[in-house]
């Protein structure tokens, strides 16, 4: 007896653990939701608590709507997304029409914003302006003065509103008057205004201001238009839970209860699942209150998925396989690859909405304000439409439904039919490299679900474990909240010479490909589930060296601007900060892998980085590194780090190759910096930001997480203790300053930072207040890495793949647990 029970004891002792890891892994608050999570361009997020308060958008911010209403016994009840507002154009902005004014960059004398004034020494200029390719007037200046003249023949009551899109800053006046000012602005903003048009001639006057980096100007003036017609209650909203791969919402309409599940199946062991462009939305409905109810669910999708702005023409039809029934959309124009830069989106290719034939799903295709309508009523046949704004519809019709819940699946998919262009070469995502077809990865993706679903439920529940095990309960939500955004912000291609290429895009810091300094941080995640992906966000940047399209001593920065990797198109070259990231990253994929025959393959350049940082890097000239929002440092002491963290992994390289006069020589040297390193850097009890600086200056210095990660043992531990120390003196209610300059932060490098901690008190102690961060921030967009510690507001950054450095500390637990790192 004594034996039974302490069998059933630890039973039910492991019952109990099990129950705490699943329970602790529901992450209820985020600054937005992933629910649609595939690549830069097909990338659908919640921004509000509620998911059917607002519409749902692209990650810059842009509406794409996905819609969802259930009838109950003929009631009905919306629980996904919201109505699109809707507008008819005054002065339409330059997503509808081409359109002039008189401006200038030079400062105007006089009350310049008045009707009045005098414009015809000013410039006459298309808009939009901006400092890119995409403007049509160059604005190169910091600021332009811009005034649009316009005649209103009978003005009317309608509320009217200013349309704006800027970088940055911006003042607006109306016949004199102001009526707008505001920041940065990176969609176009309806802003409701007080003032009304006139009879005859009117001015809009505008300021525009560049402080940093992109410029951008373009400004409309619309009327709402307003849908009188009876809407739909709302569902509620009973809880929302993130796992890495799913976001599920529970919701009560009426007498049944709602299942709402999102799942993007990214699983890093799979690189055909990884590139599959199909995302799986389930609805599971059972009555909640022991009756029986006749239940329809409608589910629609807006074109706007397909294009850049909502002014651009779309077409939408119906199609059909053995298995499936879809609708396809996509732009009538088809500009493959015809568009780069930041904040675009994709208007190429084609958005599929797919429901399995077994299902009995009516689909149809209606403009935007039609759809809830006609669910309200009856189901229309129009299976093809052209036009502006559509919507793809499914309607799932239940029947009865009781206690037994009833499930519909239906598939969101997105061929985008080529992802890059790579050195003038249009690359096909990598689903398509052995002849697949997007009606062929739909079926497989419906026939597989089941299969699909388990494995993606018990790899949240392994991550979210062995998360807990290496950092507690706020570093696993942090790892959760990370982990499809971090993915989702690359693309999966292979190369004309058959290397695997994943590349990232820099989203909403300026658009690059590849960027060496976004890998860098980014890298953590991919280390710990397949270094097959880190050597696709290497290989492109090696191969341009080694091509000679790249002829300097260090490495590039980037391979363009999304999606041209045709070469650098950032201004400035960062040669320590890339040299140090290409060497170290190099290093990490031998220690997961268990040998260096990566690096045996790029050696003599490799060789080149690390003679140009035994030359150049452990006191950098002034330059940039990954932190360029910053500015320009010489003497950066963290930089310095880097240089010998680069020197270090060169030497563990050639030790494992067997070159041991190269693996002396560099292990020597990086060893010979460390004392120097600490007596320049010293400032009694930390280590200064430059070498040059007062005592008080300090910086986070992330970069020595290699030191303990890779087991160069460089620097004592009481260095690494001294800095922790100094760090904890510093925090601020919403994390670690970056540096002594600014109160603002990057949360992946502190959580680098608190990897350097042999105390768990001591990692737990700064990372708590980067996930109070990410669940109190007032800003809602997907996770910002840039952020104010003593507000918790984003700075600049948004969807970035650099979160993947939250794994950093996961990393460290299984590179000490010897386990074998990536998942296959």
């Amino acid at each position: 007896m004594i034996i039974s029970f302490r069998k059933t004891g630890h039973a039910v002792l492991f019952s109990l653990i099990l129950f705490s890891v699943q329970a602790g892994a529901q992450i209820k608050n985020a600054p937005a939701f992933p629910l649609i999570t595939h690549d830069p361009y097909f990338s659908v997020w919640s921004f509000a608590d509620t998911l059917a308060s607002q519409p749902t958008k692209h990650w810059t911010g842009a509406p794409q709507s996905l819609l969802g209403l259930i009838k109950v016994d003929g009631s009905v009840y919306r629980f996904l997304g919201a109505d699109e507002p809707r507008y008819s154009s005054i002065l339409p902005a330059s997503d509808e029409a081409d359109y002039s004014v008189q401006y200038t960059e030079e400062k105007p004398s006089g009350d310049w914003m008045l009707e009045s004034f005098n414009d015809a020494s000013w410039k006459t200029g298309t808009a939009p302006f901006g400092d890119d390719n995409r403007a049509k007037t160059k604005w190169l200046k910091r600021n332009l003065w811009v005034r649009r003249t316009f005649t209103v023949e009978k003005p009317n009551s309608e509320v009217l509103y200013l349309k704006t899109m800027h970088d940055d800053d911006c003042e607006i006046y109306l016949n004199g008057e102001k009526v707008y000012t505001s920041g940065l602005v990176n969609n176009f903003k309806y802003s409701k205004m007080a003032q009304r048009l006139k009879q005859g001639k009117n001015v809009l006057a505008v300021l525009a201001t560049n402080t940093g980096g992109d410029a951008w100007l373009d400004v409309g003036l619309v009327y709402e238009q307003k849908d009188n017609s009876p809407q739909p209650q709302q569902a509620v909203q009973r809880s929302v839970n993130i796992t890495p791969t799913k976001t599920v919402y529970e919701l009560t309409a009426g007498g049944v209860g709602l299942t709402l599940s999102f799942l993007s199946p990214l699983l890093l062991n799979s690189l055909d699942l990884l590139s599959r462009p199909v995302s799986y939305l389930t609805t599971k409905v059972a009555a909640n209150d022991g009756k029986t109810h006749q239940v329809q669910v409608y589910l629609g999708a807006s074109t706007n998925l397909a294009v850049n702005t909502p002014a651009q023409e779309v077409q939408a039809q119906k199609g059909a396989t053995a298995s499936l029934t879809y609708l396809k959309a996509g732009t009538t124009a088809q500009q493959v690859l015809q568009k780069k830069g930041d904040n675009v989106r994709i208007d190429w290719g084609y958005l599929y909405v797919a429901a399995p034939q077994t299902a009995r799903a009516a689909q149809f295709v209606t403009a935007a304000t039609d759809a809830a309508k006609i669910f309200r009523t009856a189901n229309p046949a129009s299976s093809s439409l052209t036009g502006k704004g559509l919507m793809v519809n499914t309607v799932f019709d239940l029947g009865t439904v009781g206690k037994a819940a009833k499930e519909r699946v239906l598939l969101v998919g997105y061929d985008d039919l080529y992802s890059v262009q790579y050195f003038g070469s249009n690359l096909q995502p990598w689903w398509k490299e052995k002849g697949g077809t997007i009606e062929g990865e739909l079926a497989k993706a419906a026939a597989g679900y089941k299969k699909i679903q388990q494995q993606c439920t018990a790899f949240d529940k392994q991550l979210y474990a062995d998360a807990v095990a290496a950092g507690g309960s706020d570093y696993a939500k942090l790892c959760v909240l990370a982990y499809r955004q971090a993915i989702a912000a690359h693309k999966l291609v292979k190369s004309p010479q058959g290397e695997t290429l994943f590349l990232s895009k820099e989203n909403f810091s300026n658009g690059s490909i590849n960027t060496v300094d976004v890998t860098y941080p980014s890298a953590p995640l991919f280390l710990v589930y397949n270094p097959e992906l880190m050597k696709g966000m290497l290989n492109g940047i090696f191969y341009y060296s080694e091509s000679g399209k790249w002829q300097k001593p260090f490495a590039a920065h980037d391979l363009g601007t999304y999606p041209l990797a045709n070469g650098q198109t950032y201004g400035e070259d960062m040669p320590v900060e890339e040299s140090g990231n290409m060497l170290i990253l190099t290093a990490a994929i031998a220690k997961a892998e268990g040998n260096a025959a990566y690096a045996k393959k790029h050696w003599q350049t490799l060789t080149t980085w690390a003679e140009y940082l035994l030359k150049e890097g452990f006191d950098p000239a002034n330059q940039l590194c990954t932190d360029d929002f910053a500015g320009h440092l010489a003497r950066n002491a963290n930089l310095s780090v880097k240089a010998m963290m680069g020197l270090a992994s060169y030497a563990q390289l050639a030790k494992q190759l067997g070159y041991a006069a190269a693996a002396k020589r560099f292990d020597d040297s990086a060893r010979a910096m460390v004392p120097r390193w600490m007596q320049l850097a010293d400032a009694g009890d930390h280590y200064t930001l430059t070498f040059d600086r007062q005592k008080t200056s300090w910086s986070q210095k992330y970069n020595m997480v290699w030191d303990k990660l890779l087991g160069f043992d460089l620097f004592p531990k009481e260095v690494y203790a001294k800095e922790l120390n100094y760090y904890l003196t510093q925090q601020n209610a919403y994390g670690l300053p970056l540096d002594s300059r600014r109160t603002y932060t990057k949360s992946d490098w502190i959580l680098w930072t608190a990897t350097l901690a042999d105390k768990p008190a001591d990692f737990k102690a700064l990372v708590e207040p980067v996930y109070r961060y990410a669940t109190e921030t007032p800003t809602r967009v997907p996770l910002s890495d840039w952020h104010e510690t003593t507000t918790g507001k984003q700075v600049g950054f948004q969807a970035r793949s650099v979160v993947g450095g939250y794994f950093i500390k996961l990393l460290d637990w299984k590179m000490k647990k010897g386990t074998k790192l990536p998942a296959r």
